[in-house]
C-alpha cells in the first residue's frame, strides 16, 4: 500500500477513515502523527458503510485537499475555485435535504445535490485529463466517490419520485366479481 502525507494545521481535524467496498480507489487516513493521507486499496472488500453525511463530508474534504494542489496559475486557479465550490456543495446541500418542508423541496434539494456533483465530476476529469494534479493520489478518490455519490442521489431522487406519485394516486376500490357471472362486479 502506498501512503501520501498531507500537511494538516494543528486547527484542522483529520479525515476519518471510511470504509466502503470499492475497487483501486484512494481512500483517506490519518497517521500516527495525526497527520492526513492517502492510501491506495486494491480491491477491497470491507463492509460498506452507508452514512452519507460522513461520506459527504469526507468527500468535501478530499475536494478542498485537491483544490489546494491545483497550480498557482490563471487556469489553475479558475479550476480549484469551481470544483471548490461544486465539490463542497453537496455537503450542506444534503444537511437542507434532510430538514425539506415538503417531499417536492425534499426531491429539489437532492436535485441540486445531484447537479454539483455531476458538476464536480467533471471538474475533476478536467484536472486529470490536464496532469494538473497527476501526484496528488485524493483525485482518483474524488473522481471515484463523486461517481458513487451521483449513482446514489439518483437513486435517491427517483425512489422519492415514485413514492410521491404512489402518494397522489387514488386508492383503488377491489373489483368483487360474482360467482355467477365473472364479467360484472
Amino acid at each position: 500500500m502506498k501512503k501520501g502525507k498531507h500537511p494538516t494545521s494543528n486547527a484542522e481535524q483529520p479525515t476519518p477513515n471510511i470504509e466502503h467496498r470499492t475497487s483501486n480507489i484512494q481512500h483517506p487516513i490519518t497517521n500516527e502523527a495525526g497527520g492526513e493521507g492517502w492510501e491506495f486499496r486494491e480491491g477491497e472488500t470491507t463492509r460498506r458503510r452507508f452514512d452519507l453525511e460522513e461520506r459527504l463530508l469526507v468527500f468535501a474534504s478530499a475536494v478542498i485537499d485537491l483544490s489546494e494542489k491545483l497550480p498557482n496559475t490563471r487556469a489553475g486557479n479558475h479550476i480549484a475555485a469551481q470544483i471548490l465550490r461544486s465539490g463542497t456543495s453537496p455537503y450542506p446541500n444534503h444537511g437542507e435535504a434532510e430538514d425539506a418542508e415538503s417531499r417536492d423541496d425534499f426531491i429539489h434539494k437532492l436535485k441540486i445535490c445531484l447537479k454539483e456533483l455531476r458538476e464536480t465530476l467533471r471538474w475533476a476529469r478536467l484536472i486529470q485529463r490536464k496532469a494538473y494534479a497527476k501526484d496528488a493520489p485524493m483525485l482518483a478518490f474524488v473522481l471515484g466517490e463523486a461517481d458513487e455519490l451521483i449513482r446514489i442521489f439518483y437513486s435517491s431522487i427517483q425512489t422519492a419520485r415514485r413514492n410521491a406519485l404512489a402518494e397522489k394516486r387514488p386508492a383503488s376500490k377491489p373489483v368483487c366479481y360474482s360467482s355467477s357471472n365473472p364479467s360484472q362486479p
